[in-house]
């Protein structure tokens, strides 16, 4: 007998996310939180002595955790203790969104009520406009109350307003850390309380201390570990939060492993983010927290026309295209930096013109610096209306990181902002992958995302079902298969943070982030994979997670 494993999986159906057949009956052996052994049905008693735990889940199929590589989950954990969810299609209609803020009067947090609204929400709605200063100081113009639709576009009543000093002779502030902000006004000068890209300059209220550490606790497993993600690419929000995260760990209150992006200047200024050693005395293992890369971003989003795109917005005056907001010298000195400290660099860019300005900067600074991860390209792969820019992205060196969630949350506003342009490109999963691109998958969780968001199965659905948030199929010749889908969530999400060789298939020496299914997806129509459950989760061999007692079964032997 080989030496006993600590714990040994077995499953007739087990998807391993290897090279070769996709599922088979098989085991896993697990000793010190790590793969030692796997194979076929008949070979695990080869593994198993007196104390080994033997959980054998039958036709239950289990698999490698998934990754999620980029994420806010700082920001949807704070969401969920402190906003009046106001999303479409929950509230139908303007008339239902200021009833739900009528009811939530009483949550008010010092004095501020905050409604979390989709993406596009003007679209969303029924009226297909977003509600008026007017219609919110119907519900009240003693409480300040904000509708934040996705973080990208916020609606103001009069006394939010009044509390952010926004008034006739407010001067927006020439760049904020999502793009460039915007106040909109009436044609007499006065805000009209709808304000693009100012969401991080408002006086909102803030969550810190036990709060924090609770919101940050409920959302990990609620968000992340019970939907089977065991390794979560976090955008920072907060130094307080990366300690509350850190905290948690080590207490062992987490059930997904940490890549933590330091959002620059968003959280940290560039210089502090690189030198976060001399502050960031975390007491975890980087095996659960580590800081991994810089965020920064180079434009804004397609709901507050902020993407920079290379053909004006069709819903706005003067041949708007948005505008990028890092200059080459400024992502030539991220990349240097970033280099030097051992971090990878990860730069937002919506909009077409957005990722041709970085992967032109990139290439202008020589490159990937030796040795150093190669820069990531947040949403590069969502909307693609020039396939030649593929080769841009090949000659600078970068790794795409699109979001097969967008497809149902915005697929169909495209063409509403760009027009004719906004048909060409959308989601090319099936060109990217043929071109040889190990393309991702990955939530962007934030206020306003889609109720779901972090479930990987409802990212793997919109690979193959394509359907968005109106019900058309958006261009299905682009439709990948489901081993292809289950890849980008879990071992080519591992390569993306450069850490193929630790987890994202079931693979000996890898950590034994597995998790266990109730039905085998490969069986599945494709909407039924919407209701794929995930009933236990084990991150390097410790359970994490389990939705009943009944999962599975323990013996001894």
């Amino acid at each position: 007998m080989e030496r006993a494993a600590e714990l040994v999986l077995v499953s007739n159906r087990v998807i391993w996310m290897t090279e070769g057949e996709p599922v088979s009956p098989g085991f896993v052996a697990v000793r010190d939180g790590s793969i030692v052994a796997t194979g076929p049905r008949e070979e695990v008693d080869r593994y198993v002595g007196p104390d080994t735990v033997l959980r054998d889940v039958g036709d239950s199929p289990i698999m490698p955790g998934f990754v999620d590589v980029h994420a806010h989950m700082e920001v949807a954990a704070r969401t969920t203790y402190q906003t009046v969810d106001c999303r479409a299609p929950g509230c139908k209609d303007i008339p239902a969104l200021l009833d739900r803020l009528r009811a939530h009067l009483d949550d008010a947090v010092d004095g501020w009520l905050v409604g979390q609204a989709n993406l596009f929400f003007d679209q969303k709605l029924a009226e297909k406009r977003l509600p008026t200063r007017a219609e919110l100081d119907s519900v009240s113009t003693e409480i300040a109350i904000v509708i934040r639709a996705g973080g990208h576009v916020s609606v103001l009543n009069s006394r939010a307003l009044e509390r952010a000093g926004i008034d006739r002779n407010y001067r927006a502030a020439d760049y904020s850390i999502t793009g460039m902000p915007t106040v909109e006004r009436d044609a007499d000068g006065e805000p009209t309380g709808v304000v693009k890209e100012m969401d991080n300059l408002l006086p909102l209220p803030k969550l810190d201390g036990d709060g924090l550490r609770n919101a940050i606790r409920e959302g990990v497993r609620d968000l992340f570990t019970a939907n089977g993600v065991t390794t979560i690419g976090e955008i920072s929000e907060t130094v307080d939060g990366l300690r509350q995260m850190d905290a948690l760990h080590a207490a062992g209150e987490l059930g997904s492993r940490l890549r933590i992006y330091l959002w620059a200047p968003g959280t940290v200024s560039l210089e502090e983010a690189c030198a976060y050693r001399e502050w960031a005395d975390f007491t975890s293992s980087e095996d659960l927290v580590k800081i991994h890369g810089v965020k920064m971003f180079s434009d804004g989003g397609y709901s507050a026309a902020s993407a920079a795109v290379k053909k004006p917005y069709v819903h706005m005056d003067h041949g708007h295209c948005g505008e990028v907001a890092l200059s080459a010298d400024q992502i030539a000195e991220a990349l240097t930096k970033t280099a030097a400290a051992g971090l990878q660099l990860a730069i937002h860019a919506n909009g077409d013109q957005a990722q041709e300005e970085v992967c032109e900067a990139i290439i202008a600074a020589g490159g990937p610096k030796p040795g150093a991860p190669a820069p990531r390209v947040e949403h590069a792969g969502n909307f693609l209306p020039d396939p030649s820019q593929t080769a841009l992205w090949r000659k600078a060196g970068i790794i795409p990181v699109p979001q097969p969630v967008f497809v149902y949350t915005f697929g169909d506003f495209f063409p509403t902002y760009l027009g004719d342009y906004g048909r060409l490109g959308r989601f090319p999963f099936r060109r990217l992958l043929d071109e040889g691109w190990d393309i991702t998958g990955s939530s962007d969780v934030w206020i306003g995302s889609e109720s779901g968001a972090t479930n990987p199965f409802f990212s793997v659905w919109n690979c193959l079902a394509r359907r968005s948030f109106f019900g058309e199929t958006l261009d299905a010749d682009q439709t990948i298969t489901l081993a292809e889908a289950l890849r980008m969530h879990t071992i080519n999400a591992a390569r993306t943070l450069g850490e193929e060789d630790l987890y994202g298939s079931l693979e000996v020496g890898k950590k034994a982030d597995i998790i266990v299914l109730d039905r085998d997806p490969f069986e599945c129509a494709t909407d039924e994979l919407l209701d794929v459950r995930v009933d236990a989760v084990f991150l390097g061999g410790r359970v994490v997670h389990e939705r009943s007692d009944e999962v599975t079964r323990d013996s001894g032997a």
